[in-house]
């Protein structure tokens, strides 16, 4: 079952450690099956607190994203978004179709 990684940036805290990010990220997805299907695109605050953007990818199973997101390639570069601004990020289950 497919599974989503949700983040949204809530602020920008350092442009320079977001730019150092944006650099490491695509090594950290190589190998991995990810499908990018929103990144920092339009968007529109429809609840909750104001936001800077987000991104959103999807990944064969909950497992394949735990593996992702874990993995030492992308956490060299995730150290930098961290840095760089204020997130929300998380991993949920699709659901059967």
């Amino acid at each position: 079952m497919a599974a989503y990684v949700i983040f949204i940036r809530e602020k920008t805290n350092d442009p320079e450690e977001l730019k150092i990010y944006s650099s490491k990220a695509p090594t950290g997805l190589e190998g991995h099956p990810v499908t990018p299907l929103a990144v920092y695109g339009m968007y529109e605050v429809i609840e909750g607190p104001e936001a800077e953007g987000g991104a959103l990818l999807e990944f064969p199973s909950f497992e394949e994203a735990k593996t992702w997101y874990y993995s030492p390639a992308y956490q060299e570069a995730v150290q930098h978004r961290l840095k760089g601004g204020t997130y929300h990020g998380m991993i949920i289950e699709g659901i059967s179709k």
